[in-house]
């Protein structure tokens, strides 16, 4: 019994025995050292090109008071206003939330987007967020809301110029302007602004190229774009784009997209262009741009063989138009533009850019090609058509009594009043409604104000004692009478004269 049982084991270590040594390395041969010398040595770990990842904490509290969420209120005639519907819009540039969009969840009477001060009151935003405005509230970070003007707007650029109104616009912070002529593809970028109503929103991501063509505004061939992949959405359309110092290097404006929403492309507008609009405006009320007075395409290889061309760079003019100052100078078709004032034009979307920031009637220095030899040419630029536009009040409202809160009112006679049961000397009948902001606060023809603020006022001349002495951007309250006989106070915005 005892030997059949050793015997299994003993078999079992026997059979164990191949098994360890099979796991045991085999000594090498006398070739083996020389087979192991030809092996090269694993290379040294490259450095790494991007360590960590960025705080952006420090930069949106520094930065996110400077930035305001804007309101306008747009009038019945741009509200109907619609754009084609979507099915007609395939992956084209969108101007997100201007009015007349059609985006469901607004009012057909606003539009909403963002904006930034850039001092003195002034706001930066997208022409297309105010565009038609009667009215504009901005509402700051810390939840204040101000009436702002419209100084100017430029559809080409798609900049707007704003004021804010009132004794409280005065102190308000002001963001730094960087240049976007710094930026490379790849740096990091920062958006602020109001997307989908929500403020205050933070978005990141990185510049994915510059110098993009434009959309299908009038004029759009004139800004050279900015392209990122910053979430950008509903709103956020004239917010600032920022470096990672915190200085706005361009104005988020439109997206690329099929169906209106964010997709990753997200396009600005370079803050360099924009602030050289704003001064114009500032100056004059408009924008001027020079233009040279040709039609340019794009260098392709083939174009660049049968020109005798060494790369595919420049602009190659196809048309010249009569008396043009392209013409004047003596630029010719076949002539292929390679730079202005010494700036490299690299492709054909390069040049109208260029020659829009110069003023008209400046002299400009051309480096043409032509027929395999340089030549420097010397134009003086006209002036491209302008689309330019502040917005002034409405003329009716301003010659009207109670213009300054966008009413137009009567005196009442006294066989009106006893039929309304009013005193001899109280009220003063509603005729007209000029204001979006009167019209949303239900005010309507056939009310009549009783008071302004405690006081009331019995006639117009009464009225509009009491408005003088309301500074522009003061709200007043007025305590008015329903044909049903209800009264309730409602709060306008007083606005000046021109």
């Amino acid at each position: 019994m005892t030997a059949r049982v050793r015997n299994p084991l003993l078999v079992a270590m026997a059979l164990s025995l191949p098994l360890v040594a099979c796991a045991r390395e085999p000594s090498p041969s006398p070739a083996a050292p020389a087979a192991l010398a030809t092996t090269a040595a694993p290379a040294a770990p490259a450095a790494p090109l991007v360590t960590g990842l960025p705080d952006f904490t420090r930069l949106v509290e520094q930065v996110s008071p400077g930035v305001v969420n804007i309101e306008a209120r747009v009038g019945a005639r741009t509200a109907s206003r619609g754009m084609p519907g979507e099915e007609e819009m395939p992956e084209i540039f969108r101007r997100f939330f201007g009015p007349g969009f059609g985006m469901p969840e607004a009012s057909p009477s606003r539009a909403v987007g963002s904006g930034f001060l850039i001092g003195d009151g002034y706001i930066l935003t997208n022409h297309h967020v105010v565009d038609g405005a009667e009215a504009i509230t901005v509402r700051l970070a810390d939840r204040r809301e101000l009436q702002a003007k419209l100084v100017g707007s430029d559809e080409g650029y798609d900049v707007a110029l704003l004021k804010l109104e009132g004794k409280d616009a005065s102190g308000l912070p002001a963001l730094r302007l960087g240049s976007s002529s710094a930026l490379r593809p790849g740096q990091w970028v920062v958006a602020i602004g109001s997307p989908l109503g929500l403020e205050q929103s933070v978005t990141a991501g990185i510049v994915s190229g510059l110098g993009r063509s434009g959309g299908q505004g009038q004029g759009q061939q004139y800004v050279p774009f900015i392209q990122t992949d910053v979430a950008i959405n509903r709103g956020n359309s004239g917010g600032p784009l920022l470096n990672t110092s915190g200085e706005v290097v361009g104005i988020n404006s439109q997206i690329l997209s099929n169906s209106g929403g964010y997709m990753g492309v997200s396009f600005a507008i370079p803050i360099d262009l924009a602030m050289n609009a704003a001064e114009q405006i500032k100056k004059t009320g408009k924008v001027s741009r020079g233009m040279l007075g040709v039609v340019v395409q794009e260098i392709d290889a083939a174009r660049a063989k049968a020109l005798g061309l060494s790369s595919s760079t420049g602009a190659l003019v196809n048309s010249v138009e009569p008396d043009s100052a392209a013409a004047k100078g003596g630029v010719e078709i076949g002539d292929v533009i390679l730079s202005v004032n010494g700036q490299a034009v690299n492709r054909s979307s390069d040049l109208p850019p260029m020659i829009g920031m110069l003023q008209p009637g400046s002299k400009a220095r051309l480096e043409v090609m032509r027929d395999g030899r340089k030549r420097e040419l010397g134009v003086t630029l006209g002036e491209a058509p302008g689309d330019a536009r502040a917005t002034p009040r409405p003329a009716a409202q301003a010659a009207v009594p109670a213009g300054r809160i966008g009413l137009r009112v009567s005196d009442l006679d006294a066989a009106t009043r006893r039929q309304l049961g009013l005193g001899a000397n109280e009220g003063v009948r509603i005729t007209g409604v000029d204001s979006a902001e009167a019209r949303e606060a239900g005010l309507a023809p056939g009310m009549v104000i009783l008071r302004v603020g405690r006081t009331p006022v019995g006639s117009v001349a009464a009225l509009e004692r009491e408005l003088r002495s309301a500074a522009d951007g003061d709200a007043v309250m007025l305590l008015v009478r329903a044909p049903s006989g209800a009264t309730s106070f409602v709060a306008l915005t007083v606005r000046g004269q021109e």
